[in-house]
């Protein structure tokens, strides 16, 4: 059978798997667990598969999972799919069956909907292995959401080889994007993504004598607006770059000034160079103050994700096949996007498309974004998750 031939097939199948994806979706939903510590999910996933018929699948990173869908030929081509499987740590506030019975953990970025939706390829595919040519290789990915990422974990413990593909597909939840949509960018699509942790050092005492004392409060004040000028002053206006501080800590009280100060944000850009550029500069900035002001500053940067990159030629040939299964109306060109990806590393070393899966539904009231404590999906997207997953492996397969 010709491979645009099963595209029905596909259709047909994700339709009736439809209520199994869905309830695998709100198993994973209700029993989240964090990066590196999904050892639940994973039995649960290894657990389906074989209840498939699938038995070729092995341990990787410890709590990763690999699967191999083998069609005829199978040395033929391999082509690679990815769904990660943690959660963050969250308190769900919604109020339906499936919320997490996990206090403080929450399936808050939709890798509960990747894993269900690969799950549903894995069965898709291999209900129709006789009628492909070539090797899906499908990964169960943990720890995305924790530096170093489990992507480049995975990568370590040889996820890429044997056999070794030719390029790599990854989908992703988009509560922007209404549910029945998909969006693709060719070539930079997201971001580098560093943490950084700064401790302020100074003389604490009491609020009422400031001249006895080195005041650390200040000293930070003074350096988090000063630091702005790596992104005001010295990127590019063609280099996007987001520095911003979500954390600071002074335990003090209104009338004690504190020893230290723990600040705590994230730096992002689309530029290696500028990116090392970038960290001597908030470095030097921070000290230069911190000294002036009689104090002194300990700046941790903790380099995390590199930018993720589409190649121009695998996305263009999954966003043609995206409008063959979906339509061209439901196929979206999506924006340069600041957040961060583990999936980069895979871009690092093949060929990959990262795109989005819509997830929003304004009329049910499905509209938080991810990492909210409300999110949550319209699952009529998981037979799209699964089915289109699955279309765009054996189109690139063909190609």
């Amino acid at each position: 059978m010709k491979i645009r031939m099963l595209k029905n097939r596909i259709k047909s199948l994700a339709q009736e798997f439809k209520t199994e994806i869905i309830s695998n979706r709100r198993h994973l939903h209700a029993h989240p667990e964090l990066s590196f510590q999904e050892h639940n999910t994973a039995a649960f996933v290894e657990a389906q598969l074989q209840s498939y018929g699938i038995s070729e699948m092995e341990r990787k990173a410890e709590t990763g999972i690999v699967v191999l869908i083998k069609g005829k030929n199978p040395d033929k081509k391999t082509v690679a799919l990815r769904g990660d499987m943690d959660a963050l740590p969250i308190v769900e506030q919604n109020d339906v069956p499936y919320k997490s019975i996990h206090p403080g953990v929450m399936h808050a970025c939709g890798h509960d909907v990747h894993t269900a939706s690969l799950l549903g390829v894995a069965k898709i595919l291999n209900e129709i292995k006789d009628q492909f040519e070539g090797t899906v290789k499908l990964i169960f990915q943990p720890g995305e959401e924790l530096i170093p990422g489990g992507a480049s974990l995975m990568i370590k413990d040889k996820v890429l080889e044997n056999p070794k593909p030719s390029g790599i597909i990854g989908q992703h939840v988009m509560p922007l994007i209404p549910v029945g949509k998909v969006g693709f960018r060719k070539g930079m699509y997201m971001a580098s993504a560093d943490e950084l942790y700064i401790t302020v050092k100074g003389k604490g005492g009491h609020g009422a004598m400031p001249e006895t004392l080195v005041d650390p409060v200040l000293i930070a004040a003074h350096m988090i607006v000063a630091l702005q000028q790596v992104v005001s002053r010295n990127a590019s206006p063609k280099t996007p770059s987001v520095l911003s501080f979500g954390r600071i800590e002074a335990l003090g009280a209104t009338n004690i000034i504190p020893n230290e100060v723990k600040i705590q944000g994230t730096f992002r850009t689309l530029d290696e160079a500028w990116r090392a550029k970038a960290h001597g500069h908030m470095v030097k900035i921070a000290t230069g103050i911190a000294e002036g002001m009689g104090g002194t500053v300990d700046f941790e940067v903790r380099k995390g994700y590199p930018f993720l990159k589409n190649s121009p030629e695998l996305t263009g040939r999954a966003q043609q096949a995206a409008i063959d299964y979906l339509g061209e109306e439901n196929v979206l060109d999506l924006d340069i996007w600041m957040a961060a990806e583990d999936f980069s590393y895979y871009t690092q070393e093949i060929d990959g498309c990262f795109y989005r899966l819509g997830t929003r539904n304004e009329a049910k009231g499905i509209v938080s974004g991810v990492h909210t404590p409300t999110f949550d999906i319209d699952e009529n997207a998981l037979e799209i998750g699964a089915g289109l997953m699955a279309w765009l492996a054996l189109n690139e397969l063909a190609s």
